[in-house]
């Protein structure tokens, strides 16, 4: 968990480049990777230390979420705040719960 936190780090502060050369490339594929991304995070978290608090659980990821967020607005590397990947970031770590809770219950 601490190698794919850190590599989601340097992921979401490096310079971007928008490169809508591919086919797979549109409009809002950003939102769809934050969601992703975050929906792994929230998971692995969740694995990582499956006792923790519900609500610690979601102010820690947001507070991530929203500190990488400026963090790439500050640094002027062609990456900006957007609300909208905060959201994708936040409904994400939510599913990545979510999935992680009903597993858990599944197995027990």
């Amino acid at each position: 968990m601490p190698i794919y936190w850190a590599f989601l780090t340097y992921m979401l502060l490096k310079p971007g480049v928008e490169n809508l050369d591919y086919p797979f490339m549109f409009d809002g594929i950003d939102k769809i990777l934050h969601f992703g991304i975050f929906a792994l995070l929230g998971f692995t978290f969740m694995a990582a230390f499956p006792r923790i608090k519900s609500l610690y659980f979601v102010q820690i990821m947001a507070i991530y979420g929203f500190l990488t967020e400026i963090m790439q607005d500050e640094m002027n590397f062609g990456r900006s705040l957007e609300a909208l990947d905060v959201l994708a970031d936040l409904i994400g770590v939510l599913i990545g719960y979510i999935i992680f809770k009903k597993l858990q219950r599944t197995i027990t």
